[in-house]
């Protein structure tokens, strides 16, 4: 009886000990991350190669390991940006397969989905740059890797403010924005800005689904716009261009990060040449940051060429928040609390994307990773840049 309850004890302190080191923050297994793509909606032209850019950096980092020893688990299906069906996959993944956090995608699913987020204090981020986001009091748990919309318009602001100066013209704006929340984001902000330079502003909604910008362009031109700044994913943006180009209007047209882009000049064909783009997440390839992304791809008969720049932009925000995990992990704290990984995400600075961002540094007071980004051109069919960094802090409300 004695020799049964010592072996009970020693079986018991085992069991302990295995419990206290059998993996970091006590946890075993795969690291189960959520995920929501848009491959068959309304942005799926710009939302498949950034769901592929996550998929693939999960799959390369999975080749090599994974965090510490554990593969991470990407947990994801189409959604066609319906925010329903955003609302429901969220649900499942969070309560059913115990996600640590999520990588999600459009701007209202995103706004939608804040306060569950913030209540089930799962680290989030997506590619929505909605301002609205980068405020802890709002959206404690939502953190944005790329320049926030309202930042990039400031900076295609500033930049108008420049060429209308070197010109010697006055600035007249409109922006043309996708018929959403998305699209609707910057230009409150934009007037803002436009309000306290003098600078005439106006928007105008895209239809959905419209094959002729005619009638919206020729208002753009009654109003006397020396610039159009566009709010909107590739396709709409180039049909844009090439009406304009057939109205034989000489307004410079700005695209914001969602139109700036290889499809965009496809499809735009002769008419996007010269078009003008701010671009949180660059379009040289030839950056170390690219270089991980090239080789997988080139080892699946594919190439970052194909694929494109918002393939780099869903490599690099599962890598950021991948690698928040993994810090989380390596100071032996817990990521089934999601308050752990948060605190590590406010507590980074300057972390390097090898150039294809800015550094990224998030603080307990912003949740923006950067609020810089280039001015590219078109020419002879590829962004250039034009300008070094710039730079936007809109306050936080």
């Amino acid at each position: 009886m004695k020799k049964y309850l010592v072996f009970l004890i020693l079986m018991l302190i085992v069991a302990l000990a295995l419990a206290a080191c059998g993996g970091k923050g006590g946890q075993e297994g795969p690291i189960k991350i959520g995920a929501l793509f848009d491959l068959t909606g309304p942005t799926s032209d710009v939302g498949t190669p950034y769901a592929n850019g996550e998929k693939g950096y999960v799959e390369w980092l999975n080749q090599k390991g994974g965090i510490n020893g554990r593969k991470v688990e990407l947990i994801g299906q189409d959604y066609a940006y319906k925010v329903d069906q955003a609302e429901q996959l969220y649900s499942q993944y969070v309560n059913q397969d115990k996600v640590v956090a999520f990588l999600g995608w459009g701007t209202g699913d995103t706004e939608a989905l804040r306060g569950r987020i913030a209540q089930d204090k799962i680290p989030f981020m997506s590619a929505s740059y909605s301002i609205n986001l980068a405020s802890p009091k709002e959206a404690p748990y939502n953190f944005l890797v790329g320049t926030s919309y309202s930042d990039q318009m400031v900076i295609a602001l500033k930049w108008v403010m420049e060429d209308a100066a070197a010109k010697g013209v006055q600035p007249k704006v409109v922006v043309f924005h996708h018929d959403s929340p998305f699209g609707q984001s910057p230009v409150p902000d934009g007037q803002k800005f436009a309000d306290e330079n003098g600078i005439p502003y106006t928007s105008i909604a895209m239809p959905k689904g419209a094959t002729d910008l005619t009638p919206q362009l020729t208002q753009a031109q009654e109003f006397g716009a020396t610039h159009i700044v566009i709010q909107n994913v590739s396709s709409p943006a180039a049909l844009l261009a090439k009406n304009a180009k057939s109205l034989g209007m000489d307004t410079q047209i700005i695209c914001l990060n969602w139109c700036a882009d290889e499809l965009f000049v496809k499809l735009a064909e002769d008419a996007s040449e010269g078009v003008v783009g701010v671009l949180p997440f660059t379009g040289d390839f030839t950056v170390p940051g690219a270089k991980d992304a090239a080789e997988f791809l080139k080892s699946k008969g594919d190439s970052l060429e194909n694929q494109g720049l918002h393939y780099l932009q869903g490599w690099w925000t599962a890598a950021t928040m991948i690698e928040g995990i993994k810090r989380t992990l390596d100071a032996g704290k817990d990521i089934s609390d999601g308050a752990n990984i948060k605190a590590t995400f406010e507590a980074m600075k300057d972390f390097s994307t090898g150039d294809v961002t800015s550094p990224i540094t998030f603080t307990p007071e912003d949740h923006r990773g950067s609020d810089k980004a280039k001015v590219h051109q078109v020419q002879g069919g590829k962004w250039v840049p034009i300008t070094d960094f710039m730079q936007s802090r809109i306050p936080l409300e």
